[in-house]
């Protein structure tokens, strides 16, 4: 059983629906004070008030530090600092080298990779101040491991982020902060149901588990990683994807 977290200061980006929701919600049962971020101010707060009282909303865009230092203020004047930053946001539009413009490549990186970038610069001073500061990331399997026709900017961001924890964890070591990143495979959010129920079926059949994830299952291992006892671990990586990295190939789940 994870020592509690009751009364920590918790803050998650893009967290008014899917994975980042998902996180919030963990958070929030387990007794910590979450503030749930969001470009969209009104989501944001929707999401916060599902949550309940331990939740409060912010609105601000991952690609602006203004932004960001200004919800880490917020957060540290509610909460009474900060001991925990998921820097869970992210964006996937799809499209294949061929007809992706500069703009979309660039649109992907900002918010995926400079967000995240800009999201632990801004709560660093306030990480630095907790006695068990905490970093994680929401990366991918997507880029780092795998790859799918039209996410080459996604993947490229995602394979960034983890680029980012080895060198950012020897840089934060010295204050105590831990960073380290969930990689996710395929998680049901509200974008995968929209796709119906075949196309679900069909995605599930090549994990071995035979289930696509839930948000929770990601929460359940940022929870971990911002735990107590895991305050030894830095610099790492969690694949949480039912297995699905693991066959060499389709006929391997049936042999």
């Amino acid at each position: 059983m994870l020592t509690s977290l009751k009364g920590k200061s918790v803050v998650v980006t893009g967290a008014s629906k899917g994975i980042g929701k998902g996180i919030a919600r963990v958070f929030a049962r387990s007794g910590a004070n979450v503030m749930v971020v969001a470009r969209n101010a009104r989501q944001a707060r929707v999401a916060a008030k599902e949550l309940g009282q331990s939740a409060s909303a912010f609105g601000a865009d991952v690609t602006k530090l203004e932004d960001m230092e200004k919800m880490a203020k917020a957060a540290a004047r509610k909460n009474g600092g900060i001991d925990v930053l998921c820097a869970n946001a992210g964006i996937f539009p799809q499209a294949k080298i061929e007809d992706m413009s500069p703009e979309q490549w660039d649109e992907v990186l900002a918010t995926n990779l400079k967000g995240t970038f800009l999201a632990v610069k801004a709560c660093l001073p306030y990480l630095k101040k907790s006695d068990a500061g905490r970093i994680v990331i929401t990366s991918s399997i997507t880029g780092p491991i795998t790859g799918f026709p039209g996410w080459t900017h996604y993947g490229a961001s995602k394979s960034g982020q983890l680029g980012f924890i080895r060198t950012a964890s020897i840089e934060l070591a010295k204050y105590g902060i831990t960073v380290n990143a969930v990689m996710p495979g395929n998680i049901v959010t509200e974008g995968l149901e929209g796709l119906g129920a075949d196309y679900l079926k069909t995605m599930a059949a090549s994990i071995p588990l035979k289930r696509l994830g839930s948000v929770e299952d990601i929460g359940y291992a940022a929870l971990f990683l911002a735990s107590k006892e895991a305050g030894y671990i830095t610099g790492q990586t969690i694949v949480v994807d039912g297995g699905q990295i693991l066959p060499e190939s389709l006929e391997a789940l049936n042999a």
